[in-house]
């Protein structure tokens, strides 16, 4: 296994540049991460179910506190995460934002169920690979976090359809 002295190159005071990946990893993490707030905003908002009520303010604040923490590991780098949802999270908002009560439920769970894999297996490949220690960190303990999201998405989603919520008429 290779020695991170490479990157250990640049002074100790916050300067060290960011690779690429990691610049990445940052912006879907930060996009990523202030989607999640918003939708679930909307999902305590807009969601028939209380199960996806709860899960909608766990998701506000569990995503609202990693996003504080990324905001201030990139920002003594220089960089600034987003602020806004990009285009294709406002798109997605829009459309929930469409959608009420068991729809809506349905929608949202379904989305969170996708979104939590995809963002399993980004936050893994930063645990494993980032060159930044303090990026590292960040992901390897907020992956215990979405692990959590994941498994409770599931069933949230997983009771929706069993109690028959999905079947609600239009």
């Amino acid at each position: 296994m290779p020695n991170a002295t490479m990157s250990q190159q640049a002074p100790k005071n916050g300067a060290m540049q960011l690779s690429n990946q990691d610049r990445n990893f940052v912006k879907e993490a930060a996009a990523g991460g202030l989607a999640e707030v918003e939708l679930g905003k909307l999902a305590q908002q807009q969601a028939q179910s209380d199960q996806v009520k709860q899960f909608g303010a766990r998701m506000v604040q569990d995503h609202g506190a990693a996003n504080n923490e990324l905001n201030s590991i990139v920002s003594s780098e220089g960089i600034n995460a987003p602020q806004q949802l990009d285009s294709k999270h406002q798109q997605l908002r829009d459309k929930l934002a469409r959608l009420q009560g068991a729809a809506f439920d349905r929608a949202y769970m379904a989305e969170m169920v996708k979104d939590h894999n995809q963002d399993m297996k980004a936050f893994q490949h930063e645990a494993q690979s980032s060159q930044n220690p303090e990026l590292k960190q960040f992901a390897s303990k907020t992956l215990d976090v979405i692990t959590q999201h994941d498994k409770l998405a599931q069933e949230v989603n997983h009771s929706l359809t069993a109690s028959g919520s999905s079947r609600q008429p239009r």
